[in-house]
C-alpha cells in the first residue's frame, strides 16, 4: 500500500503573513515533525494567484491580495520548506481551494496500487476541508486522513467545524 501526505498551503501569507494566524505559526512544529515522520510519497499544494486578484471571484470576496506568485508570501513557510526539501516533494500549484488536478496526480502516483492519503495544512475551514472532499470523491475507497494537529483554520471555531464537517463525510481523524 502506497501512502500520500498532502501539505495544504503551508505558505508564508498563510502563516504568518497578510492572512497569517497565531493558530497558524503554532502548527509549522507539528507539521515539520510529520513531514520528517512521514513513510510515503509528499505532496505540497500551492495556493497561487496573480497580480489580477482583486478582480477575480475570491478577491472580490476575500479582498485581501495573497499567495501572489512569486513574491515572498506565496514561498512556503521556511522551516516547512526546509524540512520538504529534505525529504522530497512534489508541488502542486493550485488557482482554488481544492487542487483541481490533485485526484490525477495522486492516481497516477498510486499507479493502481492501494493507497490512504493524510492531509495536513491550511486553512482548516477552507482549503484543507476542500482537497478532503475534493479527494474523497474521486477516491470513495481510500482511507482519507486529516490530522488536526498539523491543521489551523481561519479561527479556532472554523477549524473545529470543518473537522466535524470531515467527519460527517467519513474523513478520518488521526
Amino acid at each position: 500500500m502506497k501512502h500520500f501526505l498532502i501539505v495544504v498551503d503551508m505558505q508564508k501569507d498563510f502563516v504568518d503573513g497578510a492572512l497569517g494566524t497565531e493558530e497558524a505559526v503554532a502548527i509549522v512544529p507539528h507539521v515539520v515533525a510529520k513531514i520528517k515522520g512521514f513513510d510515503g510519497e509528499i505532496f505540497a499544494t500551492l495556493d497561487t494567484h496573480h497580480e489580477n486578484y482583486m478582480q477575480t471571484n475570491e478577491g472580490k470576496h476575500l479582498p485581501v491580495p495573497h499567495c501572489i506568485k512569486n513574491t515572498a508570501g506565496w514561498a512556503l513557510d521556511k522551516a516547512v520548506a526546509a524540512a520538504l526539501d529534505e525529504r522530497g516533494y512534489t508541488a502542486v500549484e493550485k488557482r482554488t481551494f481544492g487542487a483541481e488536478n490533485l485526484p490525477d496526480i495522486i492516481r497516477k502516483a498510486a499507479g493502481g496500487e492501494d493507497f490512504d492519503i493524510t492531509l495536513i495544512g491550511l486553512c482548516t475551514d477552507i482549503c484543507v476541508v476542500s482537497n478532503a472532499l475534493l479527494l474523497k470523491a474521486h477516491f470513495p475507497e481510500a482511507t482519507i486522513a486529516v490530522d488536526p494537529a498539523c491543521c489551523a483554520g481561519v479561527t479556532p471555531q472554523a477549524h473545529n467545524a470543518a473537522l466535524a464537517t470531515m467527519q460527517s463525510c467519513q474523513i478520518e481523524m488521526n
